[in-house]
């Protein structure tokens, strides 16, 4: 019973036995007491039919063959056996005798006692007859009215017997539907599992085939985008660790050469303050490489802790700005504040100041000498917008839709690729949005906070 297939199969076994089970039990019983019930209906409605005509003759001067006849009648109208009975008291205990019946061997008359005590009609079903009693005359005769029952249990057997035979056909049915069904399930299942396997050893190459529109289908298309992402990622994490590697080797190999060169003591102090500069610029460059892999890593973890607060964005975006004046200057650029005076929003101010600098560091990065900067910040439907404007050449579509990827980074692009992923997260984590839209000559970069 490990097996799903066996475990589908036993179950639509069960589930049928169960139903034809319960069709036995519930509807031959339930069947045979409601034929019983209208057998004995009917019969109570024949007796308040003709007891009248019949009771008119007790105690009249009719002879013994027209009461008989009346007796016979009223049997022929209703096509049930008709017995009357007249009673004697014998020490205060009713005696009954035959006065007229309908059948030579009229049946025992317990129920004729029950009414004639009760003073009232009895009916019931005994093992073969449907009878009913109705005292007449002021209980000086009672006529007994039976019917036989065998066409009811004939009539319940024939269905017991047919549910039995349709059920055995259910069943070998359900058997074999079962196993049919059962086996093209485990065949998808078994699929979903060798593809999982494919896919935990490394391989992506290999979609699992859509064929249907149900649950696992839908499922196998779930798991073939899974497979694709799974797919793009390791490609960014294998193009991220050829990336780091060379953005790691430049700065250690640039840093080995200036301590080689800085060891020589004839060096002179203006060549020296020169080697110095560059190994304090690879040292930031590791420095800022190492700090995004870290955000990163606590990003993807859940563990980077957020500190909310109402912040003035207005003056929050001007202290940011100036930090870039060296920037600025050295990448000859001009940055233009479009910026209320005050400008409050609730977030976390440290993390939207990395968000800004790593929007800022981009826009200088990935830009020409000479690029014009527009940072503003506004008001907008409730929410607080900050834009960081550039007018640089543009991104292309292909890597606009890749922008926010981890890893990723356009094909004339410096760095890392985390810069950007790192402050989409960010701006996620605080309920915000960082969104993109770029053409030639005007890229902008928009980060949506709450009020």
């Amino acid at each position: 019973m490990r097996s799903l297939r066996n475990r589908l199969t036993f179950m639509f076994f069960a589930i049928t036995l169960l139903a034809i089970a319960a069709l036995y039990v519930y509807l031959a019983p339930g069947l045979g007491s409601r034929l019983l019930g209208e057998k004995l209906n009917a019969l109570v409605q024949v007796a308040r039919r003709e007891s009248p005509s019949i009771a008119r003759t007790v105690g009249s001067s009719e002879s013994q063959r027209v009461v008989r006849s009346r007796v016979i009648g009223a049997a022929v109208h209703s096509g049930d056996r008709v017995t009357l009975l007249l009673v004697n008291h014998v020490d205060g205990r009713p005696q009954l005798s035959p006065v007229a019946s309908s059948t030579s061997t009229p049946p025992p008359f317990p129920l004729a006692y029950r009414a004639i005590r009760a003073g009232k009609l009895e009916a019931r079903t005994a093992e073969i007859f449907a009878e009913v009693a109705d005292p007449v005359s002021h209980r000086r005769a009672v006529i007994v009215y039976s019917t036989p029952i065998s066409d009811v249990v004939s009539n319940v057997a024939v269905v017991r017997r047919e549910i039995l035979v349709a059920g055995g056909i259910a069943l070998l049915l359900a058997l074999l539907g079962g196993y049919l069904v059962a086996g093209r399930l485990a065949q998808r299942v078994k699929r979903l599992e060798q593809a999982a396997e494919r896919v935990a050893a490394g391989e992506f190459a290999h979609p699992i085939p859509v064929d249907s529109r149900d649950e696992l289908g839908q499922l196998a298309k779930a798991f073939n985008d899974m497979q694709r992402q799974l797919a793009q990622l390791q490609s960014a994490r294998e193009n991220f660790i050829a990336t780091a590697s060379h953005e790691l080797r430049t700065p250690i190999f640039s840093l080995g050469g200036f301590v080689e060169l800085l060891e020589d003591e004839d060096l002179d102090p203006e060549t020296r303050r020169r080697f110095l500069d560059q190994v304090r610029e690879q040292v930031d460059r590791l420095s800022k490489l190492s700090v995004d892999l870290l955000d990163l890593s606590k990003l993807e973890a859940g563990s980077l802790e957020l500190r909310e607060e109402q912040v003035d964005l207005g003056e929050l975006t001007r202290s940011v700005s100036g930090e870039f004046e060296p920037a600025l200057a050295q990448h000859d650029s001009h940055l233009e504040l479009r910026v209320a005076r005050t400008l409050d929003a609730h977030c976390d101010p440290v993390r939207v100041a990395q968000i800004m600098r790593i929007l800022i560091d981009n826009a200088l990065t990935h830009t020409a000498s000479g690029t014009r900067i527009v940072v503003t910040a506004r008001r907008s439907n409730g929410r607080v917008m900050l834009a960081v404007r550039d007018n640089g050449e543009g991104i292309q579509a292909a890597a606009a839709r890749r922008i926010f990827e981890p890893f990723f980074t356009a094909d004339d692009a410096q760095g890392s690729g985390l810069g950007l992923a790192i402050a989409s997260e960010l701006a996620g984590r605080m309920a915000g949005r960082l969104s993109m839209a770029s053409e030639p000559g005007n890229t902008v970069f928009t980060l949506e906070l709450p009020a």
